[in-house]
């Protein structure tokens, strides 16, 4: 029997295998490697075969939107802002930026902000860390500080070595809005800004910014034809992991732990989609990839969110479950299939099929007009009235964004409308700690503009995916 060090090993040499098809091999590929992958190709695993049918839905052929997309992202924002009398936005939430510009970074303590006039290019405010990733993308014009925290005239890379007073950022954007003509000016700010800020903000400014982030949030949450393309690409990815990693289970299921699923099925998915990622290494290609597969088995499912570390051997009976997320240029989402090995008992047939047919609901229900509240208490009330109110943990479903869990929310409390566009992951799961068990699904759907949301993976609903023997 092949041990898990001798199966890992295997895996890890063959990941480049894809079976997205011929089509998707990279330029780069040599003619060797081509070949082996279209041999591969040409002949689907077992659990591939299971994947649903096609729709309309093509994939993205693009590794990431292009500057052109999120130039007219900002100019639409530039339309509702004058609009509004705005004139300008300061956007200081990092998936806002990068919405509007472009730009993927890092954020930590030290300030990244833009400023977007409502009839001119972006004015960025960022520290030196990140002088070559903006002034190599779209840059325009800008201030630069040194580091956090920053010391007034101090610029080793200049030379300027000094021990200068301690700056205040928010009052260096302020002052260089002002310099460039913007006091007493109706100016908005993507979030709510705190007391203290907008007591600097009037102190230099002279009048008070108000907030746009309902603007800024209703343009994101509003998936594009773009981001839905590619959205879709990289769940054709996620199809191919989740098939890997079943195929895993299937094939040597008791020899393995939940990690080695995960570590194999991460370490698959990365090389599946690098392989047609185009990159040289340089700056604004490969950007906003996320790829964490996922797997846990036995009590550790019965949590929403468990909070140990996940090393469990895989044994008969148990709940078992393979999950994740995987985004590409940020356009993405989760992928969860809960399974149950044989011998199963009625507890688990009753979890899984409860939860399964809330996912069924939740995609009929999610029709653009009924709010978000009401597609939550469909489904709330399906599982009352289905016996198993003692495990409902949370909300049927959370909005999904670049940054993950984006608003709107299928929530009891949420009374937005439902519009096209609008994408949700799935996941009204039940927990079952006293027994160790819990059935969680996810996906991703998307609101049309008629008739029932679209789902996003391939992945197949069925008992025969996921009630399985091992």
């Amino acid at each position: 029997m092949i041990s898990r060090r001798e199966f890992i090993a295997a895996t890890g040499a063959a990941v480049t295998v894809s079976s997205v098809g011929a089509a998707a091999l990279p330029e780069f590929a040599s003619t060797a490697a081509a070949a082996r992958l279209k041999s591969a190709a040409a002949a689907p695993d077992k659990s591939a075969r299971l994947f649903l049918p096609d729709d309309d839905l093509k994939p993205a052929t693009y590794d990431r939107l292009p500057l052109e997309w999120h130039k007219q992202r900002a100019k639409l924002l530039q339309e509702k802002l004058a609009q509004d009398g705005r004139d300008g936005i300061l956007l200081t939430d990092r998936w806002n930026i990068i919405y509007f510009t472009g730009l993927w970074h890092t954020t930590t303590e030290r300030l990244v902000q833009v400023f977007l006039p409502t009839k001119d290019d972006p004015l960025w405010f960022y520290g030196a860390l990140d002088r070559d990733l903006v002034k190599t993308w779209w840059n325009t014009d800008g201030e630069m500080y040194f580091d956090f925290p920053h010391a007034e005239g101090a610029f080793p890379e200049e030379g300027k070595v000094q021990m200068g007073a301690k700056v205040d950022l928010n009052e260096w954007v302020f002052k260089a809005l002002k310099k460039r003509g913007f006091a007493e000016k109706n100016l908005v700010a993507d979030t709510e800004l705190t007391p203290s800020v907008q007591r600097k903000v009037v102190s230099v400014l002279g009048r008070e910014m108000g907030s746009a982030d309902d603007i800024c949030m209703n343009m994101r949450v509003h998936k594009t034809p773009e981001e839905q393309a590619l959205t879709r690409r990289a769940y054709n990815y996620f199809n191919q992991m989740h098939a890997f990693a079943r195929d895993m289970l299937l094939q040597h299921g008791t020899d393995l732990t939940d990690y080695d699923i995960a570590a194999a099925a991460t370490k698959y998915g990365t090389d599946l989609v690098m392989a047609d990622i185009k990159r040289d290494g340089a700056p604004h290609t490969a950007v906003g990839i996320e790829i964490d597969i996922g797997c846990r088995v036995g009590r550790s499912t019965a949590y929403p969110h468990p909070n140990q570390f996940l090393h469990n051997k895989i044994t008969r009976g148990q709940a078992l479950q393979i999950e994740g997320g995987v985004h590409i240029a940020g356009c993405g989402g989760e992928l969860y299939r809960p399974f149950f090995i044989h011998p199963l008992t009625e507890q688990m047939k009753k979890l899984w099929t409860v939860s399964r047919d809330c996912c069924l609901m939740q995609k009929e229900e999610s029709i653009a007009g009924v709010t978000c509240s009401t597609v939550a208490y469909k489904i709330h009330k399906y599982q009352v009235k289905n016996g198993v109110a003692p495990y409902i943990y949370h909300r049927p479903a959370h909005g999904e964004g670049w940054e993950g869990h984006q608003r709107p929310y299928l929530s009891l409390g949420d009374y937005t409308m439902l519009e096209p566009g609008m994408a949700f992951s799935v996941e009204p799961g039940l927990y079952d700690p006293e027994h160790g068990i819990g059935s969680n699904f996810s996906d991703n759907f998307i609101v049309q503009p008629d008739g029932p949301a679209r789902q996003m993976s391939r992945l197949p609903w069925s008992e025969e995916w996921c009630l399985v023997k091992i």
